[in-house]
């Protein structure tokens, strides 16, 4: 069986790297982290209408490209390799993944079209002040609004959700909540009534969080009011094995920096690169990115065999990977020496990225727990 990228795949890179080396150089990445928003719109858009990105994993039915989850990895890993600024993970992964698992045909087919074309900029608000991951950390309510004295066929959300991508930006939330049945997926406008919106002041800039208060929300049922307690868990692995291939995209660029400042940085007249110690960091960061890369491979290959290992995979994947990308951002600081501590270096970009992706959707422990959990253990 062969794991390599096909031809096509390999062009599909390119494209993208060069799309993201163009649009997101260092400056940029800089210059939208200081912004409220924390992407460029006219990025956005080109992403859309030059490349598609927003499309790929949406099936054609849909508007989407009908690409798999190996395509879509190969565009996060670049994503990741540049630190793109812009709302991808929130919307064309996390959004589009829940919506297409909710079998809501009549939502999909009138939400999807808009989050493929980018014209829709949608997440999903799952986690609260609990910090839990799981199911079991939702209390957000929802509430019939008949039982609300309200007219009947819509809904109202009350409750707190955190650490939500890109919540201050979106034109569309899907908000996770407690029904009187279980757990439901509720589609909210961002100008809906009671709807208060608050950016956080993260570690990491580049990928921007928000605070949403419900306060008697009106809200959109969004499959069954009681069927979302099941499926989360399903689109979260999705999100995780995702994620892996972006942190080993920002993981190769540590690998690379630190190999190219080695063989031209000079002390006691010879590169930096050919003491020992270096040749050792360098060789472990090799070994290491190129694990991640085996682990990333395989969850996105899973996803799109629809095997019955993808949730042992999706949290193997996030452990390992955001360990490997952690140690890589970390090392890369050290080869570089003093200079890699400075703010005006972008080594400490990619150190506060990668510790941001290492505790999103849960940290190396919480996910080498729930892989034990899963295997038996």
């Amino acid at each position: 069986m062969n794991f390599a990228h096909s031809e096509e795949q390999e062009e599909l890179r390119s494209a993208v790297r060069r799309f993201c080396e163009e649009k997101s150089p260092s400056a940029e990445v800089r210059r939208l982290m200081e912004t409220d928003d924390g992407y460029d719109p006219k990025v956005w858009s080109q992403m859309a209408d030059q490349l598609g990105l927003q499309a790929m994993a949406i099936p054609e039915e849909y508007g989407g490209a009908g690409f798999g989850f190996t395509e879509l990895g190969i565009a996060l890993e670049e994503m990741g390799r540049v630190l793109l600024c812009a709302p991808f993970f929130a919307s064309a992964v996390l959004a589009a993944q829940a919506l297409l698992a909710s079998g809501d045909e009549t939502a999909k087919k009138e939400l999807l079209p808009g989050i493929a074309s980018g014209e829709t900029i949608a997440t999903l608000a799952f986690t609260e002040e609990n910090g839990r991951w799981d199911t079991g950390g939702i209390e957000t309510q929802a509430a019939e609004a008949t039982e609300t004295g309200q007219a009947g066929g819509a809904w109202n959300l009350s409750g707190t959700k955190m650490f939500v991508l890109d919540g201050h930006t979106a034109n569309l939330v899907l908000v996770a909540a407690r029904t009187g049945s279980g757990i439901g997926l509720f589609a909210v406008e961002a100008d809906a009534s009671g709807l208060t919106r608050t950016a956080l002041t993260t570690m990491d800039q580049t990928r921007k969080q928000a605070r949403l208060e419900f306060s008697s929300t009106p809200a959109r049922l969004v499959g069954d009011a009681s069927a979302f307690g099941d499926v989360l868990p399903k689109v979260l692995d999705l999100a995780c094995i995702a994620l892996a291939s972006e942190q080993v995209g920002g993981a190769q660029r540590c690998l690379e920096t630190s190999v190219d400042y080695a063989k031209t940085r000079i002390q006691f007249g010879r590169p930096i690169g050919s003491f020992q110690a270096i040749k050792h960091k360098c060789a472990d960061m090799l070994l290491e990115v190129e694990s991640a890369k085996s682990a990333a491979y395989y969850g996105a290959w899973s996803v799109d065999d629809e095997s019955d290992e993808v949730p042992v995979v999706a949290s193997l994947a996030k452990s390992y990977c955001s360990e490997a990308y952690f140690h890589a951002a970390a090392e890369n600081i050290q080869i570089h020496g003093g200079i890699g501590f400075t703010w005006e270096h972008d080594a400490h970009l990619y150190f506060k990225r990668a510790k941001s992706s290492e505790l999103l959707f849960g940290d190396p422990s919480y996910h080498r727990e729930l892989l034990a959990q899963r295997i038996g253990l």
